[in-house]
C-alpha cells in the first residue's frame, strides 16, 4: 500500500503541473528562471489524452485503496479484495479507454453515433442471458414454483439441492449428494443461473406439502428366499415401518404397505412408506437396520443371495463322491 500511495502522489503532482502548464500562465510566472513553454507548441490532443489517463489512474488508486481498507476492516477475505478491485479496475480502464478514443477521434456526433450503434449491438448481445435471468427471477417470485427451503431436482444437470436464496441472476442451492452416495446435504453451494430455468425441467420435492413438514413416498427393498414365510416377512416389514415412521403416519394419515416382485433367486418385497423429504437417508437406514435384526432372530425368514448353477462343476463333484450324493449336513 505504501508503494501505491507513493505512485499516486507522483502522478497527482504531474497532473497538477500539467494543468498549470495549460490553464495558468500566471502561476507559472511565479517560478523563477523556469523556461515556460508556449501553449501553441504543445499538442492539445496529446495533453488531453495524458490528462484523462492520469486522472482515471488516480481515481482507480484512490477507490481501490478505499474499498480494500473497508473490506479488511469489516473482516473480509483477501479474495474479496482482489475480486472487487479487479472489477473496479476493468470498469474504470474501460471508461477511460472510451474517452481516450473519443479524444483521438476528434469527438463530436460522428463518434458518438458510431459508438452508440456498436455499443447498443454489443450490449444487446451480451445482456441477453442477464435479461432472461431477470425475467426468470420475476416469474419465480410471482408464480413461486419453488421457494427458499424447498428441495429441488434438475434432471438435465443431475443436481439435487435445498434452495438457500433466489437472487436476481442466480438461485443458490445447498447441494444434496455429490460428495456422498445418498440424498443428504453436502454443504457445497451451487449457483444456478436463473436463465436456464426457462428451458429445463425442475422437480420440486416439497411444493405440494400441506403438513408441517414435506413428505414423500420412499421404499426399502428386501429379498427373501423361496422357502421363507412370506406372510411373516411382510409382517416384520410393516411392523418396523410403523415403529420408525409412527409420527409421520399420524400426521399424514398414510400407512406403509408392501409390494412384491418374483425374481430368479428370490422374492423382492418392496416396503413403501411416507418419509421426510429432507431426512430420507436417515429413516431408510433405521428401517434397514431393524429389519436385519428382526430377520436374524426369526427362523421362518431368510435373506436371498445370488448364486450360479454350474453343470460341469456339479458333475465333477458327483464323480468325486463316487456317483452318489451325500447330504450337505
Amino acid at each position: 500500500m505504501k508503494k501505491i500511495r507513493a505512485v499516486s502522489l507522483v502522478i497527482a503532482s504531474l497532473l497538477l503541473l500539467a494543468l498549470l502548464l495549460i490553464y495558468s500562465k500566471e502561476a507559472l510566472s511565479l517560478l523563477p528562471k523556469t523556461p515556460i513553454p508556449k501553449i501553441e507548441e504543445v499538442e492539445p490532443i496529446l495533453i488531453q489524452t495524458l490528462l484523462v489517463a492520469a486522472g482515471f489512474y488516480i481515481v482507480y488508486i484512490i477507490l481501490a485503496y478505499t474499498i480494500s481498507s473497508a473490506i479488511v476492516r469489516s473482516g473480509g477475505k483477501p479474495g474479496d479484495v482482489k475480486m472487487l478491485t479487479s472489477f473496479l479496475r476493468s470498469i474504470i480502464f474501460f471508461i477511460g479507454a472510451l474517452l481516450i478514443v473519443s479524444i483521438l477521434a476528434g469527438g463530436g456526433w460522428t463518434f458518438a453515433a458510431a459508438f452508440g450503434a456498436f455499443g447498443g449491438l454489443f450490449l444487446g448481445w451480451s445482456l441477453q442471458q442477464p435479461v432472461t435471468g431477470l425475467a426468470a427471477w420475476f416469474l419465480i417470485n410471482i408464480r413461486r414454483p419453488f421457494k427458499v427451503g424447498d428441495r429441488i431436482f434438475l434432471p438435465a444437470w443431475g443436481l439435487v439441492g435445498d434452495v438457500l436464496d433466489v437472487g436476481m441472476m442466480y438461485t443458490t442451492l445447498n447441494q444434496v449428494g455429490g460428495t456422498v452416495g445418498s440424498e443428504e446435504p453436502s454443504g457445497r453451494r451451487i449457483l444456478i443461473p436463473n436463465a436456464i430455468l426457462f428451458s429445463n425441467v425442475v422437480i420440486n420435492y416439497t411444493s405440494e406439502a400441506k403438513t408441517s413438514e414435506p413428505y414423500i413416498l420412499d421404499e426399502v427393498i428386501v429379498r427373501i428366499t423361496y422357502d421363507s414365510d412370506w406372510d411373516e416377512a411382510e409382517r416384520i416389514l410393516l411392523k418396523v415401518a410403523r415403529e420408525v415412521t409412527g409420527d409421520i403416519i399420524r400426521e399424514t394419515g398414510k400407512e406403509p404397505y408392501v409390494r412384491s416382485d418374483i425374481y430368479d433367486y428370490g422374492v423382492y418385497l418392496r416396503l413403501r412408506y411416507m418419509t421426510r423429504a429432507v431426512d430420507r437417508p436417515g429413516i431408510a437406514h433405521e428401517i434397514n437396520k431393524r429389519i436385519f435384526k428382526e430377520f436374524q432372530k426369526n427362523d421362518r425368514v431368510d435373506f436371498a443371495i445370488p448364486y450360479i448353477y454350474s453343470y460341469k462343476k456339479g458333475e465333477k463333484v458327483f464323480k468325486k463322491l463316487g456317483g452318489r450324493l451325500k447330504p450337505l449336513n
